[in-house]
């Protein structure tokens, strides 16, 4: 199959800043073409949108239900292959259960849906129709996260004890909110960010980011969280105490009331045999501490690296590579497992390797679970996934 992969999104239109992200990591590596699109609620924004990026006026919707429907009355050698949501988190779920019906793979931004219910139905739907689903938690894409991940499952750092993961930011330590701060005003808005604002916002990354590097699932969970802006809806602190399954324990915490801190997502690994350290805003490099020798710094696109990482990598050696890439990573190897489908073939482990519905799931679990300890006062709370 000797194409681009095609797809349509849906948001993403005038002033919107995800979709943006979207399209320029879709296009990185040259394998994937966006050929139409649903891009506001408002109809004459997303055609204007639509003629922003020079696409046809006829494959620029003024809806989502407009641009499923007749891509899918449109010849297979014409119409997208998925769609790619960048909406608030309230439109997540309708347009993937609608492509999902009618034949389209979805990837979506995180998180997948409203709320756990809305979940578990697309994870059913997902498994009825048997398309692929894709969730863009990107920074799963960083190199050395992936070598971290593979160094853990070789079993290098021993049984893992204790995981530490941290996501600060400041920006919301004001009521920004009531400026007209689009961000702000939508993802502090529980109509339209669900059940919780920090925690659904950056707090399911650090969630997805533990359970990706370490392999462990989250088991339950004890909770504090804090709304310290007077006024605010959500809370936009917390603090939570973890338990994994094989008896690791761990911390995590997200903010956005961290006065000067930007996207400081970090993460720290210890194991019997040794321990990990990798942080977000010093992405191509990762410190690997032992037992019983020095410490030794990893670093991105160098030989040593095993192959997930270096499938991830696209420059040399000191060339930064970060929030774009990691995006890119997850469209591409997206990309792959449809050309493997399209290709009757089954996707190599590269082309399968982004975060899927089950991900989205644990990820909505995560939400509520939180939301429900911190109500009974930080008990101990069984994630229901």
């Amino acid at each position: 199959m000797s194409r681009k992969i095609r797809y349509g999104m849906v948001g993403g239109g005038r002033g919107a800043f995800i979709g943006a992200v979207h399209r320029i990591a879709a296009a990185l590596d040259q394998q994937i073409e966006l050929v139409c699109g649903a891009f506001s609620s408002d109809p004459q924004k997303s055609k204007d949108s639509g003629a922003d990026f020079f696409l046809p006026a006829e494959r620029c919707y003024g809806s989502y239900e407009e641009m499923i429907k007749t891509e899918a009355a449109l010849p297979a050698d014409k119409r997208m292959d998925f769609i790619a949501i960048v909406t608030p988190n309230h439109v997540h779920f309708p347009p993937a259960k609608m492509a999902l019906e009618n034949g389209f793979h979805v990837l979506s931004d995180k998180p997948a849906t409203f709320d756990l219910a809305e979940a578990k139905e697309l994870g059913e739907l997902v498994k009825k129709t048997g398309l692929i689903y894709g969730l863009t938690h990107n920074y799963t894409g960083y190199p050395l996260v992936k070598e971290a991940r593979d160094m853990i499952k070789a079993g290098k750092l021993g049984k893992i004890r204790k995981v530490v993961a941290e996501y600060p930011q400041g920006w919301l330590a004001t009521k920004l909110e009531e400026s007209g701060q689009k961000q702000a005003s939508w993802r502090t808005d529980p109509t339209k960010s669900g059940a919780a604002g920090c925690v659904g916002d950056i707090g399911t990354h650090a969630e997805n980011l533990a359970e990706y590097i370490t392999g462990l699932k989250i088991s339950e969970l004890a909770a504090d969280l804090t709304t310290f802006v007077e006024g605010r809806l959500l809370d936009d602190d917390a603090n939570i105490l973890l338990r994994f399954e094989n008896g690791a324990k761990g911390v995590l915490h997200c903010s956005q009331i961290s006065v000067g801190e930007e996207n400081n997502l970090n993460i720290r690994v210890y194991g019997e045999k040794g321990g990990i350290e990798w942080h977000q805003k010093e992405p191509n490099t990762m410190l690997v501490k032992w037992l019983d020798q020095p410490m030794q710094v990893y670093r991105t696109a160098n030989g040593y690296l095993g192959k997930n990482a270096a499938a991830a990598s696209r420059t040399p050696p000191a060339h930064p590579e970060g929030y774009l890439e990691g995006f890119a990573n997850i469209y591409k190897n997206f990309a792959g497992a449809i050309r493997a489908r399209l290709d009757g073939r089954t996707p190599t482990e590269v082309e399968n390797d982004f975060p899927k519905i089950e991900d989205g799931i644990r990820g909505m679990a995560f939400i509520e679970s939180v939301v429900a300890s911190s109500k009974a006062n930080a008990a101990w709370t069984k994630l229901d996934a």
